[in-house]
C-alpha cells in the first residue's frame, strides 16, 4: 500500500512506524527515502538498496539512486547512467542510458547521446532512438524533437503536432505547456494557441502544473494563476504562491501568508509569518515564531507550539518539539515520539 509507513528517527538513525504508530522497522539506518508502492530507498554509505514493507533488503547491487516505483518498474543510477530494477530488486533494464523517464502508458523515454527512444517494460525500444526531446505520454501523446524544436508524437512514433517550440510538457488534459525563448504558454491538441508564452519559466518547474483546474505562473516576479482554458483566472500581484490544494491557494502579501480561492478572493486573511498548503483539511501555518495548524475557514485547530510543521498525510503529520521529531493526529494527539 502506498505510503503506509511513516519515517522516524532515533539516535541518528531511521527506521519506519505504522499509522498506529507501532515500530515495524527498527531505525538502524543512516538515512531512508519515504514508502511509495510499497518500497523504500535505504542508503549505505553514500549508495542506495530497496527495502520493502516487511523490512526486508534487496541488496543484489548499490546505486546511486534509486527512485519510486512507476508501473512496476523504478528508475536506477549507477555513476552517470540510467536503468530500471523490478519489484524483485533485479535490475531488469540495464544501467546504460545518459537520461530516462518514468513508465507511463506502458513506455517509458531514454536518451542515449542526445537521441531519445520509448523502451517497453522489458527493455526493449519500441520507438527507436530517432528524436532529439522526449518526455512522458499522456492519453496517447508524448513531448519529442526533432530539427531543435519539440512537438508530439502519437504511440505509433508519429508526429500529430508538428515541432514549432523550443520545449514541450506532457499534456495534462486537454492543454499542454510549451516554451518560446525562456517563456512559457499553453497549446490545445489542436495546435491552437490558448496563451502565448509570456510568464516566467520557474527553477523548480512547478510553471504550468494545473492543481484544482489552476496553474502558477509568475511574471515580472509576481504570482499569479492561469484556468486550463488560457484565461488569467488571479493577476500576478502576489509576493510569493504556492499551487493550489483543496480549493485554496497559499499567497504572500506584505509578507504575511494567507489564502485566496479560485476567484481571486482572500478566504484567509494574510496575518501568518509562513504557511504550507492544504491537505486532508488543515494546512501549517507558523504565528509568533511557532508552527500550528488552520482549517479551510482560518481558525487555529491546533495551537501554534511546534518547532517545525509538515503537511498531513493519511491521517498523520510530522512535527518536532524541543528538535525530537513527534507524530500527531487530526487532533493533535501524539501518535509516536522520538526520545
Amino acid at each position: 500500500m502506498a505510503n503506509s509507513l511513516y519515517k522516524i528517527r532515533e539516535n541518528g538513525r531511521f527506521g519506519f512506524m505504522n499509522a498506529d504508530g507501532i515500530v515495524v522497522i527498527e531505525p538502524q539506518f543512516l538515512d531512508v527515502g519515504d514508502f511509495h508502492a510499497g518500497f523504500a530507498s535505504v542508503r549505505f554509505n553514500d549508495q542506495w538498496v530497496l527495502l520493502d514493507e516487511l523490512g526486508r533488503l534487496y541488496v543484489k547491487k548499490l546505486y546511486r539512486r534509486i527512485l519510486p516505483f512507476s508501473h512496476g518498474r523504478a528508475r536506477v543510477q549507477i555513476v552517470q547512467r540510467w536503468g530500471f530494477m523490478d519489484e524483485r530488486g533485479n535490475e531488469i533494464i540495464p544501467a546504460r542510458f545518459d537520461e530516462a523517464g518514468d513508465f507511463s502508458e506502458g513506455l517509458a523515454f531514454a536518451g542515449i547521446q542526445g537521441k531519445y527512444g520509448y523502451l517497453n517494460p522489458e527493455g526493449q525500444f519500441e520507438l527507436p532512438l530517432r528524436y532529439e526531446k522526449a518526455g512522458n505520454f499522456q492519453d496517447g501523446w508524448a513531448p519529442a524533437g526533432k530539427n531543435g524544436k519539440c512537438g508530439f508524437i502519437d504511440r505509433a512514433g508519429e508526429f500529430v503536432l508538428e515541432p514549432a517550440w523550443d520545449l514541450c510538457k506532457p499534456f495534462q488534459g486537454s492543454v499542454a505547456v510549451v516554451e518560446q525563448h525562456f517563456k512559457w504558454g499553453l497549446i490545445d491538441k489542436q495546435g491552437k494557441v490558448l496563451l502565448e508564452p509570456q510568464f516566467d519559466v520557474t527553477k523548480d518547474a512547478m510553471h504550468g502544473a494545473f492543481c484544482d483546474g489552476m496553474a502558477l505562473m509568475v511574471r515580472n516576479e509576481k504570482y499569479g494563476f492561469v484556468r486550463q482554458d488560457g484565461q488569467i483566472s488571479i493577476e500576478p500581484t502576489f509576493e510569493f504562491a504556492a499551487p493550489f490544494s483543496e480549493q485554496l491557494a497559499l499567497v504572500e502579501i506584505n509578507a504575511a501568508c494567507g489564502f485566496v480561492d479560485p476567484d481571486g478572493k482572500l478566504a484567509i486573511t494574510p496575518r501568518f509569518e509562513d504557511a504550507g498548503s492544504f491537505a486532508e483539511g488543515l494546512a501549517q501555518v507558523k504565528t509568533s515564531a511557532a508552527w500550528g495548524y488552520i482549517d479551510p475557514a482560518g481558525a487555529l485547530v491546533m495551537p501554534a507550539r511546534y518547532e517545525a510543521a509538515s503537511p498531513f498525510r493519511n491521517g498523520l503529520a510530522l512535527v518536532m518539539q524541543e528538535n525530537k521529531w513527534l507524530y500527531i493526529n487530526r487532533e493533535g494527539k501524539i501518535i509516536w515520539r522520538e526520545t
